[in-house]
């Protein structure tokens, strides 16, 4: 009895390293547990009165705890797609991590929420100075839309190219959408800088 050919053993599928940044309180720990599809991995402390002054807590009354190191997520897209979550974290004193958490990704989410865009700019400048291909989900909490799609753009500057794409963090269908937006994101600048043949 032979071996199977390499052609037909099974190819172990591709491994893609994602990035889910934002600012402060954007939804990134629960995006990042929304949608996968093992158990996640979270580094969260509770708020203490020691970040008071430090971690800027206006319009987030409900929110008691904060990611310290990073969340850590798989979902698989397809048998030949497997995507590995890295959300990073969101107050300032922890934005030195970053430059190790985006070695080896080759996209990212950036989640704003439009109650308090300016938080998510640092993520957006980060992306853009290291040329990363990011898209933008506009986590709209309790389903509030209070701008349009147009409006938010123009507040955060963006790119034409760059997707902006509406969505529940707290939803995993909704967060598989943001996360196939940023596949179909890498796919198109990957076609855009692919030389093609002179026939």
């Amino acid at each position: 009895m032979g071996y199977a050919s390499s052609e037909h053993q099974a190819r172990a599928p591709l491994a893609v390293k994602i990035l889910v940044a934002g600012g402060f309180g954007v939804g990134k720990t629960t995006m990042v547990g929304a949608v996968s599809e093992v158990a996640p991995l979270r580094t969260e402390e509770y708020l203490t009165h020691a970040s008071v002054g430090v971690d800027d807590l206006e319009g987030l009354s409900g929110k008691s705890t904060t990611t310290v190191a990073l969340d850590f997520g798989r979902i698989t897209i397809n048998h030949e797609l497997v995507l590995y979550l890295f959300g990073t974290p969101g107050q300032e004193r922890f934005w030195f991590m970053w430059n190790d958490l985006v070695n080896g990704a080759l996209g990212a989410v950036v989640l704003v929420d439009t109650r308090r865009l300016e938080v998510s700019f640092a993520s957006i400048d980060f992306f853009e100075n290291r040329g990363i291909p990011f898209v933008v989900g506009v986590n709209c909490f309790h389903g509030v839309r209070d701008r349009t799609p147009e409006e938010i753009r123009a507040a955060l500057d963006l790119d034409p190219q760059v997707p902006l794409v509406l969505c529940d963090a707290r939803d995993r269908r909704a967060g598989r959408d943001v996360l196939l937006a940023l596949i179909d994101h890498l796919m198109a600048a990957e076609e855009r800088t692919t030389p093609h043949p002179v026939p």
